[in-house]
């Protein structure tokens, strides 16, 4: 069975940085995405990682940087000069074999 177990989240003042991990277990992570839900609103794609390279949300482009550590299995997400419109609770998730597996989020705050 794979499970991600996702941390790094916290407060941060706006302009501030946070490094979200996710590691994986079960099975080797190749692919993974990154979404995020504020109160309110609906879940968003923001990142996305695969082999062929790495895509980010307009909102998140030239902040946010995806990478991966494949001996603990784990994939980070670097969140650069934060804003306070990106507080909400982070999820990664991944895909294997056609079935979706998530994380179970962690809360981003940023205050301004």
């Amino acid at each position: 069975q794979v499970q991600l177990v996702e941390s790094g989240g916290g407060l941060v003042q706006a302009g501030g940085s946070l490094r979200l991990a996710c590691a994986a277990s079960g099975s080797i992570i190749d692919f993974i995405t990154w979404h995020r839900q504020a109160p309110g609103q609906q879940r968003e794609l923001v990142a996305e990682l695969a082999a062929g390279g790495s895509t980010y949300s307009d909102s998140v482009k030239g902040r946010f940087t995806m990478s991966r550590d494949k001996v603990k299995n784990t994939m980070y997400l670097q969140m650069n000069n934060l804003k306070p419109e990106d507080t909400a609770v982070y999820y990664c998730k991944t895909e294997i074999q056609s079935r979706d597996f998530w994380g179970q989020g962690t809360q981003v705050t940023v205050s301004s």
